[in-house]
């Protein structure tokens, strides 16, 4: 059966004369959007730091952990998406003289632009926040650490590993601050963008290895393989994380658009008392 609108007089300039998107709605979507994925990132994030613990075998595991942060994003999206997108509807104006399939790609509209103009408005104003908490958080975990050690780059740590010797007392003789300072700049040029120790650059760390440590050419080469083995590993491994973690932000924000949108028609539907009913009404009979 095909739908039969029926128009009143002057309904049509009545329509034309109501803008298809009320943009008070869509902020205030996206407003309450945002401020729902701020509480609910807070949240989060005393979540976390109540499962993970830095002992051995206590807490949960990483690829848990990981897999429970990605879940948690969606959840977020998909609640203050809805929430948003509901309001988004609810609060738009009411459009008299336009057909039911318009109204409905109206509402539709309505919910993705205000999970559109919330996500921007998260990328701007929520970035800030959340950085702020999660370094406050890690550095109150780390407030006892000194301020050198506060200064330290990535590579600092495996530089320690290589110039460890086996004879504490004679540790830091051996080598001038810098020579280590040289190391470092090496190894942060040399694996900056997933590159390799040059051959020569090798061999000469692994002389300062050996004169450091008082380990033999051979197993200062050894020392040197291995960490550098381990610099690859942990890069390999971050690079693995960052990428499950953008999989886990676009599968979220695409839940996030679907559940505004679907949220909006709800709304929309209960602002003109449409919502639930099989049966198309036309304009001019809800008005």
């Amino acid at each position: 059966m095909n739908d039969t609108v029926i128009v009143k007089p002057g309904a049509t300039d009545l329509a034309e004369s109501v803008a298809g998107i009320s943009w008070a709605a869509v902020a205030a979507g996206g407003i309450v959007s945002c401020a729902l994925t701020l509480v609910l990132l807070v949240f989060g994030i005393g979540l976390g730091l109540s499962v993970v613990s830095p002992w051995s075998g206590a807490g949960v595991t990483a690829t848990t952990f990981k897999i429970g942060t990605g879940l948690y994003l969606i959840v977020i999206a998909m609640l203050s998406s809805s929430i948003g997108g509901y309001i988004a509807g609810r609060l738009r104006s009411r459009w008299i003289g336009v057909h039911t399939d318009e109204i409905y790609f109206r509402d539709t509209a309505h919910g993705f632009v205000a999970w559109a103009f919330a996500s921007i408005l998260g990328a701007v104003l929520l970035a800030t926040p959340a950085s702020s908490l999660i370094g406050g958080s890690a550095s109150t975990v780390g407030q006892g650490a000194s301020a050198a050690a506060s200064r330290s780059g990535p590579m600092d740590s495996y530089v320690d590993t290589l110039l460890r010797s086996d004879q504490p007392s004679a540790q830091g003789q051996g080598a001038s601050g810098d020579s280590r300072s040289e190391m470092v700049r090496l190894f942060t040029s040399s694996f900056r963008h997933g590159g390799e120790l040059k051959a020569n650059d090798r061999g000469y760390v692994s002389k300062v290895v050996a004169a450091r440590t008082g380990l033999s050419q051979a197993d200062a080469d050894k020392r040197v393989t291995d960490v550098v083995t381990q610099i690859k590993a942990d890069t390999d491994a971050a690079r693995k994380a960052t990428a499950q973690l953008a999989f886990w932000l676009t599968a979220s924000l695409l839940l996030g658009a679907f559940c505004a949108s679907l949220a909006a028609t709800e709304g929309g539907g209960l602002r003109d008392g449409t919502w639930g009913s099989r049966a198309r009404l036309s304009p001019s009979i809800r008005t």
